[in-house]
């Protein structure tokens, strides 16, 4: 599994009467795993990173898509 997808669950009181929530997921942003750029870092050709959107695969993060509640 991509280190940068977390789950978290949110937070259920006995007395709500909401109905309970599952695990929802998130992606850490990339720049919390690489603060500082460093030296030779991997490049896509660049007509590739023009589909990326980025010129360093370690920065990539794929959209999935789906549903935006």
């Amino acid at each position: 599994m991509d280190p940068r997808w977390q789950t978290y669950t949110p937070y259920h009181s006995a007395n709500d009467p909401c109905p309970v929530h599952t695990s929802k997921p998130f992606i850490i942003p990339v720049n919390q795993f690489i603060t500082v750029q460093p030296r030779h870092l991997k490049q896509f050709a660049y007509r590739e990173a023009l589909r990326h959107g980025t010129l360093w695969p370690d920065l990539y993060s794929p959209y999935t898509g789906g549903d935006i509640k």
